[in-house]
């Protein structure tokens, strides 16, 4: 999940932003090769709409499900229409930041006594961005032997990945969210063999012009596993987070060499920003809660150290 960085092995500089063109000055700036990684402490919509238009190539974040989640700072009960025009607000922010060809990539959960809260929040950003594909990142997953063939040679049933177990004689365990992804027009080109995986009968690839390279379209659904935590405090002190792997598969999807920045408004341990350091992209990353803020610096260094 971490490949090399494409700047060559990382040296690295922390100093206080100096006054950029294209950016405001950040809380703390960070330099590696040619990437540059911008962390701001504030508030998503202010920070976005001082962005200069068109500056961000893609965009990979999760914003708060308004799901009653316990953040430090927070407060993610409001009314469902004060949220959805939140949403709408920094949805049309984020659109303005974003090149033509730009991607916003928008993860959205659920919870079962509210299922329809990741579709609301697409609706909200219809006014002002195309939805281009619908991904479903699937956590946890059950293949049954006899289902999967004689060509996986599973030997039993296969039950992999890490579900959010509910108690209830109504609803199923929580295996999976949304992410939506948005564009300017509907019509960004996609690097889809970037993410791409191979034939299960390799035969195909000899009759098919397309399938020379030996792999096909993922298509929509992504199994990506949460790692497994000793300690939650420790290892995972965010209520709610992706793995660094589902930012990384849509930066290739979007297509690393259109990439020049790449951003998340609701930054929280810095998935997104860990992503864009084993990739060499540089970043602008916008968090309110100082503490997380921190601690998504301190692990995008340790990224780059690694890289």
């Amino acid at each position: 999940m971490a490949p090399r960085s494409r700047c060559g092995p990382a040296r690295i500089a922390t100093v206080q932003s100096p006054a950029v063109p294209r950016f405001p000055q950040s809380h703390t700036t960070i330099k590696s090769g040619r990437a540059t990684f911008r962390f701001y402490l504030g508030d998503s919509v202010d920070v976005l709409q001082r962005l200069v238009p068109g500056s961000i190539s893609a965009i990979v974040t999760s914003p708060p499900y308004n799901l009653g989640i316990r953040y430090r700072t927070y407060d993610d009960t409001l009314p469902r229409d004060r949220y959805l025009e939140w949403t709408s607000e920094w949805v049309s922010r984020a659109a303005q930041a974003l090149s033509p060809t730009g991607s916003l990539f928008l993860n959205v959960g659920a919870k079962p006594t509210d299922p329809w809260t990741a579709m609301d929040v697409a609706q909200a950003a219809r006014p002002h961005l195309h939805l281009q594909n619908t991904i479903h990142w699937i956590k946890s997953i059950a293949i049954e032997k006899a289902l999967a063939g004689a060509r996986a040679g599973l030997s039993d049933d296969l039950s992999v990945g890490h579900y959010k177990p509910i108690n209830s004689r109504r609803f199923l365990h929580d295996s999976h969210e949304f992410v939506f992804h948005f564009s300017p027009a509907g019509t960004t080109p996609l690097d889809r063999q970037a993410v791409g995986v191979k034939y299960q009968d390799q035969s195909n690839v000899a009759r098919w012009r397309t399938a020379a390279s030996g792999l096909r379209c993922r298509g929509n659904t992504w199994f990506i596993p949460y790692e497994t935590i000793q300690n939650r405090e420790k290892d995972r002190p965010h209520p709610a987070t992706f793995p660094p792997k589902l930012p990384e598969m849509c930066l290739r999807l979007h297509g690393l060499d259109r990439l020049q920045v790449v951003a998340d408004p609701f930054l929280g341990l810095g998935s997104t920003a860990v992503a864009c350091a084993q990739l060499g992209i540089s970043f602008v990353g916008i968090e309110m809660d100082e503490r997380y803020l921190k601690e998504a610096i301190s692990r995008t260094r340790a990224a780059l150290r690694v890289s």
